[in-house]
């Protein structure tokens, strides 16, 4: 007990020793009497499931309150004198318990039980009670502790805009596709200093794709961050997602894996989205429709004062855009999927089923392949980070008509309608 429970305590004892040890000293069988009285009464004892204070006891208390002067500190409960041991287990036992964890520290208390006795470590009548162990093993630090270390966690802000840009994607509500319901999943981006979204859309994926787009129309629209804060799913941890940021000087940085915490401006962003949001959205919305409500809601959010700057997010975005970096004219060559192939002797290479043919240069050479998945047939062959321009897809009946001369140079025979002569194969 603490001390205030203790306090209160006695404060009950007192009041039942009241008759006893204040004014005027009673008879001996009067003082007998009442304390009969008081005994055969029900009490309602503080911290204690008793409701009858025998004779003996109330005796106890007046002489401890009489000898100790009048002190109420007299009346405290007393510590036990064995605590922290056990009644229940004795002494030779309990230095079995203390080895045997010692030595298996993550078995469950009935193995424990179950070891003792295979054993005969069980001295004595000892009968050992799951409940007796466990608060055995409690009292003596030796049950491993459910609660998870203290970790020093502090509260951050970036100093400027873009400084910062914390990603994720929150599990959206169903919408109507094809005449067929799917989910759907807002993928945004949340500045750290300014609480501004830089691009927030509904998908109807989390892929990496998704997100690529997604991260390209946040770029385009508020400019680059100086480093992105992602979590730990497959999209972010993409070899091209990877080299985007890098091809921009973006620091793509990771949370730590199970610690959400460092995401706490766009998971709390992500709560109002559920609480102010979704209620006004129709349940049987389109997807459409579902970006609309969206939109309206950024432009209010944007404008409105929050509550841990003391600004609009919008305000506070642009009181330093100066410092902003903007994205560059070629925003999209640095999404291009870049595959490396190695060009063979017949100068094509493969990518995603389709023939192209590279300059005669790059035979025999590894070469890094740039594309975009929406345009598969415009791709840029790069060596060493030299360009080598835009190569074509190979088309086998103009190849037919192709000389080559000893320089390797090709040329294209120009006519077309002229027959081959007597016994010659083109």
């Amino acid at each position: 007990m603490d001390e205030k429970q203790k306090k209160e305590v006695a404060v009950f004892r007192f009041g039942v020793i009241a008759d006893f040890v204040t004014g005027v000293a009673l008879e001996r069988g009067d003082k007998m009497r009442l304390l009969k009285e008081k005994s055969a009464r029900k009490w309602c004892i503080p911290f204690s499931n008793r409701t009858r204070i025998a004779v003996g006891t109330m005796q106890d208390w007046i002489d401890r309150y009489t000898s100790a002067g009048g002190k109420l500190e007299a009346l405290y409960p007393r510590d036990r004198a064995d605590s922290g041991r056990s009644r229940s287990i004795d002494d030779e036992t309990a230095a079995n318990l203390v080895q045997l964890r010692q030595q298996m520290p993550r078995a469950t208390v009935a193995s424990v039980i179950e070891i003792m006795q295979k054993r005969q470590l069980v001295t004595g009548d000892t009968r050992l009670a799951p409940t007796n162990v466990w608060r055995f093993f409690t009292n003596h630090g030796l049950m491993p502790s459910a609660a998870a270390p203290a970790v020093d966690r502090r509260k951050f802000e970036a100093e400027q805009p873009n400084d910062i840009w914390q990603s994720d994607v929150m599990h959206g509500p169903k919408v109507l596709v094809d005449g067929r319901q799917r989910k759907s999943y807002l993928i945004a981006f949340i500045d750290d200093h300014s609480r501004l979204i830089p691009f927030a859309h509904f998908y109807l994926s989390e892929n990496l794709d998704c997100f690529l787009s997604a991260l390209e129309q946040a770029l385009l629209k508020r400019g680059l961050p100086r480093k992105l804060y992602v979590d730990n799913g497959s999209a972010y941890r993409s070899r091209q997602l990877e080299h985007i940021c890098a091809s921009l000087a973006i620091a793509l940085i990771h949370a730590k894996a199970y610690q959400p915490q460092g995401k706490g401006k766009i998971e709390r962003w992500f709560r109002s989205v559920r609480t102010q949001l979704l209620p006004t959205v129709e349940p049987a919305a389109s997807l459409e429709q579902l970006n609309t409500a969206l939109n309206r809601y950024l432009s209010d959010y944007h404008q409105r004062r929050h509550s841990a700057t003391g600004k609009s997010p919008f305000s506070r975005f642009a009181d330093n855009m100066q410092c902003l970096r903007t994205a560059p004219d070629n925003l999209k060559d640095h999404f291009r999927i870049v595959a490396r192939r190695t060009v063979a002797k017949d100068r094509t290479v493969t990518i995603d089923g389709r023939l192209f043919e590279a300059p005669v240069a790059l035979i025999g050479k590894r070469i890094d392949l740039l594309y975009h998945k929406d345009q598969p047939l415009r791709v840029e062959a790069q060596l060493a980070g030299k360009s080598y321009g835009i190569i074509q897809a190979v088309e086998l009946a103009i190849n037919c008509r192709v000389k080559r001369d000893r320089n390797r140079n090709t040329q294209i025979d120009a006519d077309k309608n002229r027959r081959p002569s007597s016994g010659r194969i083109w």
